[in-house]
């Protein structure tokens, strides 16, 4: 396992897949490196790109805003990344042999952040992490256990903006992810 400047240094010099080509910037992570939430999305868009920030896009701010009106902090609480860390041409969904080359860096940045709670946000890290079978709109907001942590999927927030009526059920799966996340810190007090 690499330390924090090591991973980072490895994927800012990564050329294992064809989106290194266009990139403008890696977009590794951000927020509490010992956070027990972590939020895992599928590649960055084009102001992730640009700013070389995970979640500053319109998705983004909505995720924020509905995380900051349950007191969840990204800088306190949370640390927030993707699975490929270059963004795909057009904001395509990443190609399967895109994630498995970025895998590795996902897995590194989970062993060193140690979160308790794994949100997957959206299909593709839910297929990556969770189980290739489960479909979103069945499976998400079901918590599973695995290896000590507590992983639950629920929409991108970008689907937000495509079919308003999965509003209701992403602030859900928020609140719901509230609880467990107090339940498991007043457990370890």
């Amino acid at each position: 396992m690499l330390g924090w400047r090591d991973l980072y240094e490895q994927c800012n010099s990564c050329g294992k897949c064809s989106l290194s080509k266009n990139r403008k910037n890696i977009v590794f992570g951000d927020g509490n490196l010992k956070a027990a939430i972590m939020f895992i999305g599928e590649a960055p868009g084009a102001d992730e790109d640009e700013q070389g920030k995970p979640f500053v896009g319109k998705a983004g701010q909505l995720l924020t805003k509905g995380l900051t009106a349950l007191n969840l902090i990204r800088d306190r609480d949370y640390y927030i990344c993707n699975i490929c860390k270059c963004r795909p041409e057009n904001n395509r969904t990443p190609y399967d042999e895109e994630t498995e080359r970025c895998l590795p860096y996902l897995r590194n940045q989970v062993a060193l952040v140690k979160p308790k709670i794994i949100v997957c946000l959206g299909a593709t890290a839910m297929k990556n992490i969770i189980n290739k079978d489960w479909k979103i709109t069945r499976d998400r907001g079901k918590w599973i256990e695995r290896k000590g942590y507590s992983i639950i999927a629920t929409f991108h927030p970008a689907a937000l903006f495509r079919d308003e009526s999965k509003k209701q059920l992403f602030w859900q799966d928020l609140k719901n992810i509230r609880q467990k996340y107090d339940e498991l810190i007043n457990k370890s007090e």
